[in-house]
């Protein structure tokens, strides 16, 4: 196994509470792989095959292959221009690590995985593609067949085809692309958080604040389905409203209207009509459901068998 340090942007370490995945702070990144290393100067790329893995602070990649993209480090305000050459790891910054090949990434709570992976360091992103896209947290696991986003500076997950959340309570939402918000360590006065001692419950890491769908809504309830265009969920309330062209089905009864209030903590559904409109739909009374239909009279001048 051979190993490389790598220095990266020089951000500064913020305290780890959460432990969302980002590897935009902390120090240099420690690389190791199995197969070795290319150091490719003209492309400004170190590949690290075989194995792979790297780790900055609480956060590892683990790869097949990954990719250093690098550049010259920008000098400090007023500082004198640098002599050294773009071979001198001293004088250069990495910008972005890319991960091909059953990538997973890692901190004590969360775990991204894909097939392919981008983490842009100044922007502080990471772009999950291939299929089966998944991104565990204590709170919730988020799904997708198309891409996975996380903005870690933002507190937000985007997930793009067939993608779903569900969270640990059973909680179920479905659409075309999902955004989902997670509450900061950061108190209401915008200062940030004080250190937590280490016995902190980490089901506290990422607790979801929001979640906005798009596209072929779907919410389950124990009871309902609820269908729609689009749809925005508040766990705190447990109210998700669906808007556009909502259908809520119970059993055998189907009602429908331009929006609807499903509460996720009661499976309660109340659709809400446009003003002046009309909610429809088709009820199904109790003593018809499963009912035996009665049975048919002989035709006259017909004998019983």
């Amino acid at each position: 196994m051979k190993r490389l340090i790598l220095p990266l942007l020089a951000l500064a370490a913020t305290p780890a509470m959460a432990q969302p995945i980002d590897l935009s702070k902390g120090g240099p990144v420690d690389v190791t792989a199995a197969g070795g290393f290319e150091w490719h100067d003209q492309e400004q790329q170190v590949i690290a095959y075989g194995d792979a893995r790297a780790t900055r602070q609480d956060a590892t990649v683990l790869s097949d292959r990954l990719i250093a993209h690098y550049r010259k480090r920008a000098p400090a305000a007023g500082a004198a221009p640098a002599a050294a050459t773009n071979t001198d790891s001293g004088g250069n910054e990495i910008y972005r690590l890319a991960a091909d090949g059953h990538v997973r990434i890692l901190t004590p709570t969360d775990e991204a995985i894909g097939e392919h992976a981008i983490y842009d360091i100044d922007q502080a992103v990471l772009v999950m593609t291939g299929g089966n896209l998944r991104l565990t947290t204590p709170q919730q696991v988020i799904t997708a067949r198309d891409s996975l986003e996380y903005w870690s500076d933002r507190h937000m997950a985007v997930a793009r085809g067939n993608a779903v959340v569900v969270t640990t309570d059973g909680k179920r939402i479905s659409a075309d692309t999902l955004v989902a918000y997670t509450v900061p360590n950061t108190p209401a006065n915008g200062q940030p958080a004080a250190p937590k001692p280490a016995t902190t419950d980490p089901a506290a890491s990422g607790k979801l604040e929001r979640v906005e769908a798009f596209g072929n809504v779907e919410v389950r309830t124990i009871a309902d389905t609820a269908r729609g265009e689009r749809a925005v969920y508040v766990p705190d309330t447990g109210i998700a409203r669906l808007l556009g062209n909502v259908r809520v089905t119970h059993g055998q009864n189907q009602l429908n209207g331009p929006a609807a209030d499903v509460n996720m903590k009661t499976g309660v559904a109340r659709m809400i009509a446009a003003p002046g409109g009309r909610v429809q739909g088709m009820i199904i009374p109790n003593d018809a459901q499963g009912a035996t239909p009665p049975a048919a009279k002989p035709a006259p001048g017909t004998k019983k068998p």
